[in-house]
């Protein structure tokens, strides 16, 4: 066993510009984040950017051209809101990635000198509120916040913050809640609530400022099966008290217009396959469409009442990772697919914000595959190396985390590396995936983890026969719940795997509950039915602990010490049971949470990766 604190040497041959392999220059690629704006300054905006080789917030003076770097971490920042004057910004300070602190405050243009501060001019934003995790934020016009905070003490509590004045408690549960939004003119909050006990299908409650129920809408109730409801936002007009609510009714995510004053729900007629979100455009007359399908997706404008089919907002064929329509009509929008490097565009065909630094390289575009499995025909997106044309080829099946996400045709760093070093890469939206419909996303039921690698196996067996993978150099790979699905189908497909990776993942299924945060242990007794001590049989059988004896191939694992996801003691558990029967394994154990914000630190972990699969596999 090797416990790893240095980086290693790549002594792979792959492709370069200049001294420096293109798979590198791709991480350290200056990146930015679709801008946000201030709803009453939209030439106030805030980022993310890893110009320093940290991933940081940076405040934008669209007016000016002016750009000012906001926070300044040993391990990144990426959580901010601009008030909606744009003369403030809040971030949230953590310690290394744990996830857990408070809400700071800064001047939109800095200034001020705080003792202790992290940045010139920062301040408690809400003093009086203990440290905690987020869950949720909203800020209103008069300074007014209304403050979400998850703990393992007191479960979900809700403040409203004014200035000047204590915080008031205006909401307390046991199970997972979040703000959802303010109202424009402050006299109502949104929220999301799972009190029903599923954390994956949340109810709706609207209040005012001082708790007091306006109305009710909860689809978990009274049919079949438990359908989810999740807040996209009120409209952005005085007086106006109509939220935009996404649904599950028909079987998908789509959008529909509740006014929780009056009483009304307002269906709307998008006939378009896949799930559908949407947001306001600023002056409320119509909606901003961003479609996703079959790994993709579009972006639409359509007008509710107007009786009129929406109308395409023109992209490239890829992702859209983010869009948001300007006071003008203009969308800007974050682009990119798995052979294009994302961009910041606008429909005015400029580029939005264009970060100096050299660009980076260009990947292989993904292949789409369909592979009928138990539970259906399984998508699965498949890279293969510009050379030699034929395999086999080594191939690295790298699962996505969630597990309530999916793989797109979007740009990704990792994947891209591992082509460029001769390797076919697979990621398989498996059952529990989103974008597939509620029905495949809610398959994930009791036999956590089984399920998903039951289509992982379906997707194995094409790549082998069709030609692509080579049977022998095949290693399954992942992060999260991605690392999660990585051990246990080394122990419970010990014969089809000759390599594993997994990075920041659940090991020991038991430990890994009483030691993560709160509204994580919700969602595992939803996936499983109850508590490790309710239904011990169904957290048994879904641990890699419990396989750990049969695992055959070489293991590496990275770890976040300070992760609260997938916290560090149960990766422990699992790795001493690999080092009593001197197992063939790996450890890197690195001082962040889950995962890096840090570039080069990134990079070491994908070098380190690279070279246990070459020393291994040959």
């Amino acid at each position: 066993m090797t416990e790893i604190t240095g980086s290693t040497t790549d002594s792979v041959p792959v492709r370069t510009t200049g001294s420096v392999p293109e798979w590198e220059q791709r991480f350290r690629a200056p990146r930015v984040s679709l801008p946000d704006w201030a709803e009453d300054a939209p030439d106030r905006a805030l980022f993310v950017s890893n110009a320093t080789g940290t991933y940081e917030l940076y405040a934008w003076d669209r007016a000016t051209g002016e750009q000012r770097q906001v926070t300044d971490r040993p391990n990144g920042t990426t959580d901010g809101v601009l008030t909606p004057d744009g003369e403030a910004i809040w971030w949230f300070n953590d310690t290394d990635g744990d996830e857990f602190g408070v809400w700071m405050r800064q001047p939109f243009h800095g200034g001020g000198s705080g003792e202790g501060s992290t940045w010139k001019g920062d301040e408690p934003a809400a003093p009086g509120l203990e440290a905690s995790y987020p869950a949720g934020l909203a800020i209103g016009r008069d300074g007014t916040a209304v403050v979400g905070r998850s703990t393992d003490e007191d479960g979900t509590t809700i403040h409203v913050v004014r200035p000047g004045t204590p915080p008031v408690e205006i909401y307390r549960h046991r199970e997972s809640a979040g703000v959802g939004d303010l109202s424009y003119d402050g006299t109502l909050i949104a929220l999301e609530h799972t009190e029903h006990g599923d954390a994956m299908h949340s109810a709706l409650r609207v209040v005012r400022p001082d708790g007091s129920t306006v109305a009710e809408l909860d689809d978990t109730k009274g049919g079949t099966q438990e359908l989810g409801l999740t807040v996209l936002g009120f409209a952005p007009v005085a007086g106006d008290t109509r939220l935009l609510v996404g649904h599950q009714r028909r079987g998908r995510w789509e959008p529909m217009i509740w006014d929780p004053v009056a009483g009304t729900e307002t269906d709307l007629a998008i006939d378009l396959p896949g799930d559908v979100g949407a947001e306001w455009y600023p002056d409320g007359s119509a909606l901003l469409i961003v479609h996703g399908f079959e790994a993709r997706s579009d972006m639409w404008r359509y007008e509710p009442g107007a009786g009129s089919a929406p109308v395409r907002v023109e992209t490239p064929a890829g992702s859209v990772s983010g869009a948001t329509a300007r006071p003008d009509g203009t969308v800007e929008y974050l682009w990119s697919s798995a052979a294009q490097p994302p961009v910041v565009r606008s429909t005015t065909g400029a580029v939005v914000l264009d970060p100096p630094g050299t660009k980076a390289p260009a990947s292989v575009p993904v292949e789409d595959v369909w592979v009928d499995g138990p539970g259906g025909r399984i998508h699965a997106l498949v890279q293969r190396p510009a050379a030699p044309a034929d395999g086999p080829f080594p191939t690295v099946f790298e699962i996505h985390g969630g597990p309530t996400w999916h793989d797109s045709d979007a740009f990704a760093s990792g994947p891209a590396a591992w082509v460029d070093h001769g390797y076919a890469v697979v990621r398989v939206n498996y059952r529990g995936s989103t974008g597939y419909g509620r029905a495949w996303t809610d398959a994930l039921k009791h036999r956590v983890g089984l399920i998903e690698l039951e289509d992982i196996a379906a997707v194995r067996e094409w790549a082998v026969k069709s030609g692509l993978a080579d049977p022998e150099k095949l290693v399954l790979a992942g992060g999260s719940w991605g690392g999660y699905l990585t051990l246990l189908g080394l122990g419970t497909q010990p014969d089809d795997w000759a390599l594993g990776l997994a990075a920041v993942p659940v090991a020991d299924y038991v430990t890994a509950y009483h030691d993560e945060m709160e509204a994580l242990k919700a969602m595992d007794r939803t996936l499983l039915g109850g508590t490790p001590e309710e239904v011990p049989e169904r957290f048994e059988a879904s641990s890699p602990l419990t396989y750990v004896d049969a695992v055959r191939a070489p293991v590496y694992i990275s770890a976040g010490v300070n992760d609260p996801r997938c916290p560090i003691r149960q990766v422990e558990n699992y790795v001493d049971r690999l080092k009593d029967r001197q197992a063939v394994h790996e450890v890197y154990r690195y001082d962040a949470g889950h995962g890096s914000l840090v570039v080069e630190e990134r990079i070491k972990q994908v070098r380190l990766e690279l070279d246990f699969a070459r020393r291994h596999l040959g």
